[in-house]
């Protein structure tokens, strides 16, 4: 567990004291449903209800011994319960508890990141209208092509974590299964009944079909959902340290009152909590195959998966949801610079018109490479000498003949490349 990074909410999920309270959970709710089938006696369950606990220390003192956890639990809850304890797991394998514990501890954790989910959305809705006509300069290559506005390049974050939430969900749902169906998962020691009532107790379905265990695919879709979750936050917080490069300056991270940039350089104001974000991003797609690599297993069961997800379990749920929390943070406090983005879009003296000029040769009746090499030669000239673009083309004769000052005064309007952000805003933001 990555203690740094772990908020209280999802640090309490993976503590050993909540896995071994969801494993005697699992364990009361069997024996109640053998209590119904007659298999366990009534008082035996009143006292196994009333009396059944366990200590962490103990646990692990046992186990030292034992070198086996379930046993050394189940040795733990025999010294409160006494005599009845022989109902306790009874018919039951390891994986049966293990597995259906899981399953609840990784569904409540999913529930809190779901939550996150839809507090960041929230902070990038809100920005997107903010900035919803703030116009800027939108690259492709790293390089100036045409404008675009702040809040459509969050709107497009926005829409990406829409679809990370319908992941998250049905990943939320495919975790979501228990399992008591014995050794191999032929019921030979438990009925199929006993199963239903406890995954029904808990909140989960009962798998239709299992070995020893719940197959593993499950798991992959929840570290796989994490993982593609993490990517888009780390696309984020790439495209943030990008825009606070000193060439670049278009928006910042908040800088608090107190902080240091650089133990040598004063001056400093790095974008640190956007480079945390897509250094653990890389940490929960690493996880993310090791979930993948735990879904072939040998025959009906072995263990080799069970390290694997005592690491990615905690590490991925809390790595995630300290990266939600972080990046929501920065969004809301965000700085914006909105007469920097003017600027910049404006540093390559109106070359970010040069593709309407080409459309209007071509509907002029030039042939489109004609008028590509008509537009191109002087847009070369605005790199070489740092004329305006405009300025040139009318100078240009050639152009002169097929486009008229009007016509390139219109050209050279913004309100050409933002006359359908309402448009894509109801798309993005109304679903039409």
């Amino acid at each position: 567990m990555i203690s740094r990074y772990t908020r209280p909410e999802m640090g309490r999920i993976w503590e050993e004291e909540n896995r071994f309270a969801k494993w005697l959970q699992v364990e009361i709710t069997a024996c109640e449903a053998m209590a119904k089938e007659g298999l366990i006696p009534e008082a035996a369950l009143r006292n196994i209800k009333e009396k059944a606990r366990f200590s962490v220390e103990r646990i692990l003192e046992i186990e030292k011994e034992t070198r086996h956890d379930v046993i050394a639990f189940l040795a733990n809850v025999a010294e409160y319960v006494g005599p009845d304890s022989r109902y306790i797991h009874m018919g039951l394998t390891s994986s049966d508890i293990l597995d259906t514990s899981l399953a609840l501890l990784l569904k409540e954790a999913m529930e809190l990141i779901i939550q996150d989910a839809k507090g960041l959305m929230e902070a990038l809705k809100e920005k997107a209208f903010e900035h919803k006509t703030t116009v800027m300069i939108g690259r492709s290559h790293g390089i100036h092509a045409e404008p675009i506005t702040f809040g459509l390049k969050v709107a497009v974050w926005y829409a990406e974590m829409e679809r990370n939430l319908r992941r998250l969900e049905e990943a939320l749902d495919v975790i979501s299964y228990g399992k008591l169906s014995g050794a191999v998962g032929t019921f030979a020691n438990v009925s199929p009944r006993i199963e239903a009532y406890v995954c029904e107790r808990l909140g989960l379905k009962p798998a239709e079909i299992s070995t020893q265990i719940l197959q593993r695919d499950r798991h992959a879709q929840y570290f796989s959902s994490l993982a593609i979750l993490a990517g888009t936050l780390e696309k984020i917080a790439v495209e943030i340290r990008h825009l606070q490069r000193t060439e670049v300056l278009e928006a910042e991270e908040p800088f608090e009152k107190g902080q240091k940039g650089s133990s040598a350089m004063p001056h400093k104001k790095n974008p640190i909590g956007s480079e945390n974000i897509s250094g653990l991003a890389r940490m929960v797609r690493a996880n993310s195959l090791a979930a993948l690599e735990n879904m072939a297993l040998w025959h009906e069961r072995d263990i080799s998966h069970s390290s694997v997800e005592r690491i990615i379990g905690p590490d991925s749920t809390i790595l995630t949801d300290f990266m939600l929390h972080r990046l929501s943070g920065i969004l809301q406090n965000l700085v914006v610079h909105p007469d920097r983005m003017l600027r910049n879009l404006n540093s390559l003296k109106g070359l970010i018109y040069s593709q309407q000029v080409l459309i209007r040769l071509a509907a002029a009746g030039l042939k489109r490479q004609v008028a590509y090499d008509m537009v191109q030669r002087n847009a070369l000239k605005v790199w070489e000498t740092g004329r305006e673009f405009k300025a040139l083309l009318m100078e240009d004769e050639e152009i002169r003949q097929h486009l008229s000052e009007k016509d390139l005064e219109e050209i050279f309007s913004l309100d050409y490349h933002t006359k359908h952000v309402d448009e894509i805003f109801r798309r993005v933001f109304e679903g039409g």
